[in-house]
Parts: C-alpha cells; sequence; structure tokens
C-alpha cells in the first residue's frame, strides 16, 4: 500500500519578495507551508484527525454509556464475565489496522525528510549562541560568508530601516537574515557554542536541536520568495525568548549577487539585496497594473458595437427613408 500527498499540497510559488512567514494573532493551525516537506506534514497531520477524531467520540460516548448502564445504583450484582473471544479479537486487530493506516506514511513522509531530492547547492553552519545566532556559508573553494544574527530592538529597528511591522514582526526581526536562494536545497549544520539550543523554523517543517560539541544535519528547500521566521526552540537561559530566526529566500539570481559581494562588505550586500527586492516588487505591481488596463479595454471593445453596424440597424429601420427612390 502506497500513500502519497495531494497535488493540492503542494507550494505554490510567486515571484514576490513581500511574503512573510511568522506566528499571527490567535492562530491554531500550522503556518503557509513554504516547502514541499512542510505540505507533506500538514497533509499528515489532516490525515490522522481522520482516525483521531472518531477513536475519542467512540472512547467519550462508550465511556458515558459504561457509567449510566453499569452504575451501582442500577447494577447491584456487577457481572463477573472475565472472558470475550469476539470483542478481544476486535479490540486487538481494530488498533493494528488503524497503526498500521498511520505508520505507512508516517515512515514515508521520515523518509523524505532524510531524503533531499538533489545535491545541496548552499551548506549553512548555523551555530546557537546565548543569546543569538551565527551564519557560516561553506562555498566549497570560494570565499566564505560568515556573520551573526541578533534580533533588533525598537532602536535597532530604525537604524536598520526595519520599521515595517509586517515585513520585520516585533521581537523577531534581525539585523542580518539567512540568504537562501529559492527552488535549491539548502544544508544546515547546526550545533552550539555554549548550551543546548534549537533551530526551528515552523513553516520549512524543520527543527534541529543545537548541541555543543555535535554537529546535526537539516535540509529544506523553499518554494516562495519572502522572509520567514523561526525561533529557538531549546530552553536556553534567561533570553531564551529573544533568540529569532530569519530566512530570506531570494531568487537565484539575487542570491549569486549577494554572496559576492557579502564575501567583501556584508551592509552594502543586504542593502543591494533589499533594494533589488524592492525594485523587482516594483516591477510586478506595474506588470500587473498594465495587464489589468489591457484587460479593461479589451473586454470594453468586445462590448462595444462596430459603427458599421450602427449604421446598417439606423438605414433599415422600418418606415424611414434610405435615400434611394
Amino acid at each position: 500500500m502506497r500513500f502519497v500527498v495531494l497535488a493540492g499540497a503542494t507550494v505554490p510559488a510567486c515571484a514576490t519578495g513581500a511574503f512573510a512567514a511568522k506566528p499571527t494573532d490567535w492562530e491554531t493551525q500550522f503556518q503557509p507551508a513554504a516547502t514541499d516537506i512542510m505540505a507533506q506534514i500538514q497533509w499528515f497531520a489532516n490525515y490522522t484527525m481522520w482516525f483521531v477524531v472518531p477513536i475519542v467520540v467512540l472512547v467519550m460516548a462508550l465511556l458515558g454509556i459504561v457509567m449510566f448502564r453499569f452504575r451501582a445504583s442500577a447494577n447491584p450484582t456487577p457481572s463477573g464475565t472475565s472472558h470475550n473471544t469476539l470483542i478481544e479479537v476486535a479490540w486487538t486487530v481494530l488498533p493494528v489496522l488503524v497503526l498500521l493506516f498511520i505508520a505507512i506514511p508516517s515512515f514515508q513522509l521520515l523518509t523524505a525528510q532524510y531524503s533531499p531530492p538533489a545535491p545541496p547547492a548552499v551548506t549553512v553552519k548555523a551555530t546557537g549562541h546565548q543569546w543569538y545566532w551565527s551564519y557560516d556559508y561553506q562555498g566549497g573553494g570560494k570565499q566564505d560568508v560568515s556573520f551573526d544574527s541578533l534580533m533588533l530592538d525598537a532602536d535597532g529597528r530604525k537604524d536598520a530601516d526595519k520599521t515595517d511591522m509586517a515585513q520585520y514582526p516585533r521581537l523577531l526581526a534581525v539585523d542580518n537574515e539567512m540568504v537562501v536562494p529559492v527552488g535549491k536545497v539548502v544544508r544546515v549544520l547546526v550545533t552550539s557554542g555554549d548550551v543546548i539550543h534549537s533551530f526551528a523554523m515552523p513553516s520549512f517543517g524543520v527543527k534541529m536541536d543545537a548541541i555543543p560539541g555535535r554537529i546535526n544535519e537539516a535540509w529544506f528547500k523553499v518554494e516562495k520568495p519572502g522572509i520567514y521566521y523561526g525561533q529557538c526552540s531549546e530552553l536556553c537561559g534567561q533570553n531564551h525568548a529573544f533568540m529569532p530566526i530569519a530566512v530570506r529566500a531570494v531568487t537565484p539570481e539575487q542570491y549569486r549577487n549577494w554572496a559576492a559581494s557579502a564575501a567583501k562588505d556584508l551592509g552594502s550586500a543586504n542593502k543591494q539585496l533589499r533594494a533589488s527586492i524592492a525594485a523587482g516588487r516594483k516591477n510586478d505591481d506595474v506588470a500587473s497594473g498594465e495587464r489589468a488596463g489591457t484587460v479593461r479595454l479589451a473586454d470594453a471593445a468586445a462590448h462595444e458595437p462596430p459603427y458599421g453596424s450602427q449604421g446598417a440597424t439606423q438605414n433599415t429601420t422600418p418606415g424611414t427613408s434610405t435615400g434611394r427612390e
């Protein structure tokens, strides 16, 4: 038996850089999936609900029935039944079948999480510290890029020109985001420089412990440009709550330009990248407006009758002269 993820669970790609995956008020579900693995996780969670909910309802109903029908006042002499072959077979076989229907897609998902679809295009070492992250890009012989990523306070947001709360949420915005290309496999080597941390990105379906003296490996492939936020999810001390993770996914061309520039001047590279994203978003808006205007003009032309038809209609109206005797 083979379970597959429905085609509707795949992640749509988008050219805009305005998208930001972050926690929202009163959120009770998963964040929007930014990777195929997270889409599969969401599918599996919804799939298991088809088993969990009926089982919970059945157990609660049976509990209520037993409490009412077999209460002491209605049964002063309790039953002495100690064996029922049919019931014992049923409550053994049915749970086994349920576990099989859950275990098979679960192991398939687990296999997918440890099986990147392609060799990694980018390798980043993420090191947790009290209380920030540092990223080391390993370029395979090229000039590497290394920097720290710290949470921005109110003054830091102003200095970094990151006051847009929609793009740079409070307690999640950082001075330097991890930059990755969309549509490419990114390998993350996770470790720690002091205590145990955890690299958790909900929209990626990634959560990997950062342990001192040990390197754990994870991977992801983002399908949509934007900024994605996570947090350290392992209690690591006083400022554990102020240790966000920010990943900026950009087009491969933007990533190549950023990497080449960041090796020389990280601050300048980040500014150029943000300017490139803003310019691309502006061009997308202009193109969308032009397409909308073209559609409106075409629609108006389609509903306007030709002049020749109007003249023929007027000249052939009954009771009017055509100008010829």
